[in-house]
């Protein structure tokens, strides 16, 4: 089904066909290789697409959460992997730009600035095996030196570590005044001690380059320590700048991939003859309805993210189930969506020479990433049931910003 779009909006999605037919040509190719796609990377930059989430102000195109996730959808309807590497840049500069409209923060100004210059590329460099990915905790360690820490540990998930110029990341410090915290930090990839194992042989996503990231003895200075969390503890922060913008993100890139194949199926049914059928109109209707599901839940929740509603009305707890609910039913939906196009198109969504089975292998990985169907499910239903998964921590404040107003959430 059609999309309403303001004339911003139609502005932005027409940036992004200029990369669309080149993202869709060249995916087979990256998937098979596997490989980052540093040339698709040099298009998005070309069209101005790497600083679309910076403020105009700062010198970005300006785009909200909502004009954000068209973009993402659109993107990702001619090539997956490179929409989600993409999506871990755009997405926490459009986080920084809006905490930086509230706040003036200096330091994220100058980070947009230079986003908006082309000389910055983000990466969240921030899974561990065996940890929660809610920033509770991490097995990366910091140890206290002259001037910052030194950090030692193994990194997974490494999406966008092959082009990334600054890294976010987390490790695990035992502070002998306050007790155990997670440090939220700013990584120099090119800093000695910082090694990229190539482990990345994955189903789908290939192209992602998801590589392992290993710390040994990296230097971080102190001015690169973002934040510092009670070990065990939610934190609004984490909720309003990190996750409230990746849920949705990854929620968009994976609407896409069904979108995509949903258009790939629509011309294979045209092609036959089987138009008519209405078996076939009925699982037709049935993936438009999940798709109109999916950008009805990103809709609502740009606009509680942008309008501040999402983090000034939920508690923590509770902001964290909701943007569960977000990403899980996008990645549901999406790979419901790919089983029922299975079922109209038969053989040809099986065949390597078609985009559908690299689709579908590409869907996969969204049901695992976070937050999971398994996590989301324990934090909407201890929300609803009243039970407190984890204390909340106190309620932090931005460098150079001013004093807060507001009242700490639950």
């Amino acid at each position: 089904m059609r999309q309403c779009l303001d004339e911003r909006q139609r502005s932005l999605l027409a940036l992004t066909d200029k990369v669309v037919p080149a993202l869709s040509e060249r995916a087979a190719r990256h998937d098979r290789d596997n490989a980052f796609p540093h040339d698709n990377y040099n298009d998005l930059r070309d069209a101005g697409l790497m600083r679309l989430t910076v403020p105009e102000e700062l010198g970005g195109l300006g785009a909200d959460q909502q004009d954000m996730l068209l973009v993402l959808e659109q993107l990702a309807a001619a090539d997956g992997a490179t929409t989600l590497a993409y999506a871990m840049h755009v997405a926490p500069l459009g986080s920084w730009g809006l905490t930086w409209r509230r706040t003036g923060a200096p330091p994220l100004e100058q980070v947009l600035r230079l986003a908006a210059t082309g000389h910055l590329t983000l990466a969240a460099i921030a899974s561990e095996i065996g940890t929660s990915n809610l920033f509770t905790d991490a097995r990366t360690t910091a140890t206290r030196v002259d001037g910052g820490f030194l950090l030692n540990g193994r990194k997974n998930f490494g999406t966008n570590s092959a082009v990334a110029t600054m890294w976010a990341s987390t490790a695990r410090y035992e502070d002998p005044e306050l007790g155990p915290r997670l440090l939220v930090l700013l990584v120099d990839p090119a800093g000695k001690g910082v090694t990229i194992e190539q482990t990345w042989d994955t189903l789908g996503m290939r192209a992602t380059q998801s590589n392992d990231v290993v710390f040994d003895d990296l230097f971080v200075p102190d001015q690169g320590v973002v934040q510092s969390i009670p070990i065990g503890h939610f934190d609004v922060q984490v909720l309003e700048t990190i996750i409230c913008w990746t849920a949705p993100s990854f929620g968009a890139v994976y609407t896409g991939i069904a979108a995509g194949a949903l258009d790939w199926a629509v011309e294979q049914i045209r092609r036959r003859g089987l138009d008519r059928d209405a078996r076939v109109q009925d699982a037709i209707a049935d993936v438009e309805i999940a798709l109109e599901v999916n950008r009805s839940v990103l809709r609502r929740h740009a606009a509680e993210v942008t309008n501040g509603q999402l983090i000034g009305q939920l508690g923590v707890q509770e902001g964290l189930g909701r943007c569960a609910f977000v990403k899980n039913v996008c990645t549901n939906n999406a790979a419901a969506i790919m089983t029922r196009l299975a079922d109209v198109v038969g053989g040809a969504a099986y065949s390597r020479t078609q985009p559908f089975e690299r689709m579908w292998r590409d869907v996969q990985a969204g049901l695992i990433m976070p937050i999971n169907n398994r996590t989301g499910k324990e934090l909407i239903g201890a929300s609803a049931l009243g039970i407190a998964l984890a204390p909340v921590a106190p309620a932090p404040r931005f460098p150079g910003a001013a004093p807060s107003t507001g009242d700490e959430r639950r």
